[in-house]
């Protein structure tokens, strides 16, 4: 079965090609440079610049493959959640793919793809206790196989890939944040007490990272120095050495209190379900090396190997949609036309038509 993958939630356009399970082929372009300059994503920019980038990396990726929509058995396309117009750019562009050749149209769930990503390296053991953290999600789900999944714990408010991006833009570096804040951080040292461990008080499985946001922000104005005169790194010399390290140190305990409140619902979840037989952690923030850590400690202490994706996995791409989308019809399902997208704050349905035999 050769499934094409069609990802273009938010500022990734990404196609992909999976046969029968394995990764043939894959074309990504990244809008991060044109977003920079505003601090975050600008939706309808986002929008056109899927418009325009779809056609052309879709005739890149047959061609390198040596393939054409004739060979292509599934069309399968992220269908939510995210940023509506930037969805429906994507999933235009695929159900005109599935119309014009009669190939199965398959939608998918962006946050289910980011935890089956991994079976692209490694075999997945179902049950498995998946952790996705994203910069829009932080979800905890029981998995029972690629198209069962049941959500333990969400996000409240704001995700912990939105704090990361939000500390960093309240230092003045520049977007997206989350990396220059693992990056420093990990050249500093943890202050245990210097912020609060978000949200864990309580004896659910929810996160809430908009607490930690307003310490960040508190601290920061109570230490004007230590945020940049001018969007952009520090240059070497460019500030005293001790406000460089004051800087690296904030950050380090921003990390820390981040995979501290990760690892005490992980914990909490995986008491309650001693059934799984695999943490999957995957997501943007799964990139982030104190989060590996930790989540590394956390399946040690329950005896459970870890699932982790490839860094280039963790972001947005449109392999795992492929391989998403794979998984999705060689288990009997698929979508008719009227397939629609799911924005943000919407669950997205598991409203397959089955063809099971």
């Amino acid at each position: 079965m050769l499934c094409l993958g069609i990802e273009s939630s938010c500022d990734e356009t990404g196609l992909a090609l999976v046969r029968d399970g394995e990764l043939i082929g894959e074309q990504l372009s990244s809008q991060i440079d044109i977003h920079a300059v505003f601090g975050g994503v600008v939706p309808e920019i986002a929008s056109r610049e899927h418009l325009r980038m779809l056609p052309v990396l879709f005739d890149e990726l047959l061609r390198s493959c040596d393939v054409t929509m004739k060979d292509v058995d599934v069309v399968s396309v992220a269908r939510g959640p995210g940023l509506q117009g930037c969805l429906l750019m994507g999933l235009n562009f695929a159900k005109g793919l599935a119309l014009a050749s009669g190939t199965r149209l398959v939608g998918v769930n962006h946050l289910w793809a980011h935890l089956t990503a991994p079976g692209l390296e490694q075999k997945l053991e179902f049950p498995s206790l998946g952790l996705l953290v994203s910069g829009g999600h932080t979800h905890i789900y029981l998995i029972e196989s690629p198209t069962e999944f049941t959500l333990l714990g969400r996000t409240l408010d704001d995700a912990a890939g939105e704090a990361f991006d939000k500390t960093a833009k309240s230092l003045n570096l520049p977007y997206p944040g989350g990396k220059l804040v693992d990056e420093f951080g990990s050249r500093g040292t943890v202050d245990k007490k210097m912020f609060p461990t978000p949200y864990v008080n309580n004896d659910n499985l929810d996160f809430s990272f908009s607490g930690l946001k307003t310490a960040v922000a508190t601290y920061v104005n109570q230490h004007p120095e230590l945020r940049l005169s001018n969007m952009g790194l520090p240059e070497e010399g460019s500030e005293p050495a001790d406000i460089t390290t004051m800087r690296n140190n904030m950050l380090a305990s921003f990390n820390y209190v981040v995979g501290k409140a990760l690892a005490i619902k992980v914990e909490r979840a995986l008491e309650r379900n001693r059934n799984v037989r695999s943490l999957i952690v995957a997501g943007g923030v799964a990139a982030n090396s104190v989060v590996r850590s930790v989540m590394a400690d956390v399946a040690r202490r329950f005896k459970l190997p870890l699932v982790l994706p490839s860094m280039h996995l963790c972001t947005d791409n449109g392999a795992m949609i492929a391989y998403s989308g794979y998984l999705i019809a060689s288990a009997g399902y698929r979508h008719e036309l009227d397939l629609d997208a799911i924005p943000r704050g919407r669950v997205v349905p598991a409203d397959w038509v089955c063809d099971c035999r």
